[in-house]
C-alpha cells in the first residue's frame, strides 16, 4: 500500500506535534457565532496568536480524523467548550496557549486553524456562515460566501467519509 505524504503541525513553543496524512478535505472560513466566539476566547488567552481573519472568520483545514495524529505532547492539549455547544470541543495547547483544532465528536473529521500551517498554507476555498457579514462590508478575496452549510461541502465531507470505509473507530490515532 502507498504510504501518503504527511506534514507536522506544531503549537508555538513546538512541545505539540500533529502528523496529518494526505491532503485535506477542503478549507473554509466559518463565520458562525460559536465559532466567532470560541476564537476570540482563545485569543484572549495570555500570548495566544491572532486567530480570526479581518472578517471575524475563522480558517480552518479539515483533515479526516484516521490521517491526524498526536506524536508529541499531548498532555498538553485542553479542551476549551462552549455552552451550548455539547459535541464541540476546541483544543489549545496549555504550554503557549496555541489553538490547535475544532473537533465536531460526532463527525469524521477534525477542523486544523489554519495559522498552525507553515508554507506551503492550505488556501481557503469558501466562507460559511456568512449571515452575519454586512453586504457593505463583504469580503473582496473572490471567495464563495455561503450563509449556510453549502452543498458543495456536504459533498466533499460525505466524500471523505465514504472513503474512509467501514472503520469501528474514527478516533483520532
Amino acid at each position: 500500500m502507498k504510504s501518503l505524504p504527511t506534514r507536522v503541525l506544531t503549537c508555538e513553543c513546538g512541545a505539540v506535534k500533529i502528523e496529518l496524512a494526505g491532503s485535506p478535505i477542503m478549507v473554509n472560513i466559518c463565520h458562525c457565532k460559536y465559532c466567532q466566539k470560541g476564537s476570540e476566547h482563545m485569543e484572549h488567552l495570555p500570548n495566544a496568536p491572532h486567530i480570526l481573519d479581518s472578517h471575524k472568520g475563522t480558517p480552518y483545514v479539515l483533515f479526516r480524523k484516521d490521517r491526524v495524529k498526536i506524536t508529541q505532547g499531548a498532555e498538553h492539549c485542553t479542551d476549551y467548550r462552549l455552552e451550548g455547544e455539547g459535541n464541540t470541543r476546541r483544543v489549545v495547547a496549555s504550554c503557549c496557549n496555541s489553538p490547535l483544532f475544532l473537533d465536531f465528536e460526532p463527525g469524521h473529521w477534525v477542523s486544523f486553524y489554519q495559522q498552525r500551517f507553515d508554507a506551503p498554507v492550505p488556501q481557503a476555498e469558501m466562507r460559511i456562515q456568512t449571515s452575519s457579514i454586512s453586504t457593505e462590508k463583504a469580503p473582496d478575496d473572490g471567495l464563495p460566501m455561503y450563509a449556510g452549510f453549502p452543498a458543495v461541502m456536504m459533498l466533499k465531507l460525505l466524500t471523505s467519509r465514504a472513503a474512509m470505509g467501514i472503520r469501528p473507530n474514527m478516533g483520532m490515532r
